[in-house]
Order: structure tokens, then sequence, then C-alpha cells
């Protein structure tokens, strides 16, 4: 009894061995091939919502905000705060909105200005190639089993230092960190993703607040 003990525990114990073997000669993934799924991933995408916490720290500014985030494609995107309560920011396609209860005007901009790479929307939208987009891309291991990419982005050498993306191995970003040149950063942690979320158009249109003037802003920090 004794002897067929021991046999069948070096027999698992064999057999473990073998699986670490096998485990250490699969080769880890290149950052060209996790680009490419976090790109398959949005591109694919119809819908989405998910929980975001966004948080900012710079010139003298540190601030935490959270809410919910839904997108429909084509390029119709809405931020609903919980905190602060009420806050919104809207992409209807065309323009940008931003307004926030009992403030004095509503900010527009038009859409075309955001698709660039100080904004998270364009990562979103899918309507990127990260490999073509940021250059020295690197690949670093993060928890959980996730990914960080990080790049610097083309032609905003002089205003972002790096944009790193915390991404799982299906290509949902978790984490996006943007690190501008004068030391500010601003961070977007997205939470319980649901790819293809029943999103109507109708939550995708804007009406200013009668008597509310509308101002055409910069891009959003």
């Amino acid at each position: 009894m004794t002897k067929l003990v021991f046999r069948n525990g070096g027999l698992l114990w064999a057999a473990a061995l073998f699986s670490v073997c096998i485990a250490a000669q699969k080769p880890s993934p290149s950052a060209q091939e996790i680009a490419h799924v976090v790109d398959t991933h949005y591109n694919t995408l119809h819908s989405l919502r998910c929980g975001f916490t966004e948080s900012y720290e710079g010139m003298g500014i540190s601030r935490t905000e959270s809410g919910t985030l839904l997108l429909l494609k084509p390029g119709r995107m809405r931020w609903d705060y919980s905190s602060p309560a009420g806050k919104l920011f809207l992409l209807d396609g065309k323009f940008a909105w931003s307004y926030a209860p009992g403030g004095a005007q509503v900010q527009r901009i038009a859409a075309r200005q955001l698709d660039d790479l100080r904004s998270p929307l364009r990562f979103l939208l899918g309507h990127t190639e990260l490999e073509k987009e940021l250059t020295n891309l690197t690949l670093a291991p993060a928890p959980d089993g996730q990914f960080t990419l990080a790049g610097v982005p083309k032609g905003q050498q002089d205003r972002v230092h790096r944009i790193s993306l915390t991404v799982t191995p299906t290509g949902s970003i978790t984490d996006l960190e943007i690190e501008e040149t004068d030391g500010a950063r601003t961070r977007f942690i997205f939470t319980a993703e649901q790819p293809n979320a029943p999103v109507p158009d109708s939550t995708f249109r804007f009406t200013p607040p009668a008597g509310i003037p509308v101002v055409d802003a910069l891009p959003p920090v």
C-alpha cells in the first residue's frame, strides 16, 4: 500500500512538473499583439456600458469623480456623473456637450476636436490603431493577469509625456492614465463592462436648459 501511494504521488508530481515546463515554454505576448487585441475588442463593439472613476492631479488641483459611461456607435458617448451628481458630458456624434446643474453655461465643442489622444474617447470608440498612434510602445505585466501598454502619442509629444493602458487578455481597458509634460495626470478606471448593452438612440440627445447660454469651449481636460 505504501509503495502504491508513493507511485501515484510521483505520477501527480511529474504531471505537475510537466505542466509547469510547458507553460514556461509558451512565449509571452508582444506589445504589438496586445495592442491588436485591444483594437479588435473596441472596433467590434456596437455599444458599451460600464462604471468609471475619473481622477485628476495637476496645477494645484486634485479631484475625483465617478459615474456611468454609455457608448453607442457611430460616435456617441454619454458620461453620467453620480459624483458630482447630475454632471453630464455627452457626445452626440456632431458635438460634445458638457453641463453641470446650477452652471451658468453649457459648453460645446465639435466632435472632431475630441478625436485625438488627449482623451480616452478615441480608444473607447475604436477609432485608432494603437501601434500606429503610439511611439515607443512597451508592454509590462499588471496585476490579475492583465497587461500595461504604454507609449508616446504621435504629434502630441510637446504636451503628453506618456499614455498607459491597463488591459485584460481579451482587450478590455480597465485603467487609462494620461501623463502630461507639465506633470499633470488624468486617470480613468473602468469597471463592470457590459459589451453591446442595449442603449437607445435617445440617450444621446441633449437639449440645453432654457435660458442657459451655449459657449464654444476647448477640449475637456
